[in-house]
């Protein structure tokens, strides 16, 4: 029986790939490589030391899926695959309606076709929306969301409750990523951004290594200590753990449940610039610029049902995140490429 990851070449697939093959499971990755590279699953194979099988193919392809699940003995999903940039969504709903909703209701009904009921989605802490009290936890009323990306998140959470409702075999678990940030410790994988990064990290990364000028910090006035937005980061690595503790707590899910995976406290972006600059060895000029829209000045996570559940917790605190972004960024300053 084998693990079938989607987006899997991806930053957060890519890692949890190696977790699988590092602890014995049997791997299909399928991954239309239009935000990744197929180094990062030949790097995650030498560094695991066993073979994932790689599949080119997207999950809006129907004929492509069928083939998939016929040729292989696919025992649960675990769902990476979507477009995940929250500013780009607002310029392309559509297409992102099209590829994380539409592409995950093709996927379910290939897996019921297939008879597969396993299930493990990437979600996001967006799902909670703008007025969310801090910090977020798992009872609290989703909705609200303020991006074509975050609305995107929500509507296949529902699809799963639905589904989870008339299908009793079907078990599924969402996990709410805050977010993600690092690289594994040797320095072969990481997060590769095509173009401008879209997230903070990268973004200072490539600042520190050349690729850009400096850094542009949206907001300095927010009612927080230092005036700029705090964030719930989680090491990659964490993170990639969470979904192999879900994966082993399906049985005990009835139909649908949804998880937390954050470290449960706020860093905020000069804090960030600061860590960074200490595991570098190198200043990150940065500039500070108005605020953008739909951006919350503060937000967490309550982890404490994944650590209840799951048996689940962070390891790896700032100063991993920052030491292992800086190795992987300096080892490889094109990424992949």
């Amino acid at each position: 029986m084998a693990i079938l990851v989607t987006g899997g070449a991806g930053y957060i697939g890519s890692h949890t790939v190696l977790a699988l093959l590092q602890r014995g499971d049997d791997v299909v990755v399928l991954d239309n490589l239009s935000n990744a590279s197929r180094e990062s699953i030949n790097r995650v194979e030498k560094l695991a030391g066993k073979q994932a099988v790689f599949c080119e193919g997207d999950v809006l392809d129907r004929a492509c899926l069928r083939d998939l699940f016929a040729a292989h003995d696919i025992s649960a999903v675990i769902h990476f695959a979507a477009l995940k940039a929250v500013g780009e969504s607002t310029r392309m709903p559509l297409e992102y309606y099209e590829n994380n909703v539409a592409g995950t209701v093709v996927l379910l009904e290939e897996m019921r076709n297939a008879g597969i009921y396993q299930f493990i989605f990437s979600s996001s802490a967006t799902v909670y929306g703008a007025n969310a009290p801090v910090p977020y936890v798992e009872t609290t009323p989703i909705g609200g969301t303020t991006s074509p990306y975050g609305t995107s998140k929500l509507m296949v959470e529902l699809v799963m409750q639905d589904f989870a409702k008339a299908e009793p075999q079907f078990k599924a678990i969402a996990l709410r990523y805050f977010n993600p940030v690092g690289a594994h410790e040797s320095g072969e994988i990481g997060e590769d951004p095509s173009g401008i990064p879209n997230n903070l990290l990268p973004y200072i990364a490539q600042v520190a290594i050349g690729r850009l000028d400096k850094l542009g910090v949206f907001g300095g006035d927010y009612e927080t200590p230092d005036g700029t937005a705090q964030r719930d980061y989680i090491h990659v690595v964490d993170l990639a753990q969470g979904h192999l503790k879900a994966l082993d707590h399906l049985s005990k899910v009835e139909g649908y449940k949804a998880y937390n995976l954050g470290a449960g406290k706020g860093y905020s972006v000069l804090e960030m610039i600061k860590a960074f600059e200490k595991a570098a060895g190198k200043a990150i000029p940065f500039e500070i610029k108005p605020r953008r829209d739909g951006d919350l000045p503060a937000f967490w996570a309550d982890a404490s049902l994944a650590d209840k559940e799951l048996n689940w917790r962070v390891s790896r605190g700032i100063d991993e995140m920052m030491r292992d972004t800086w190795n992987w960024q300096s080892k490889n300053p094109n990424g992949f490429r």
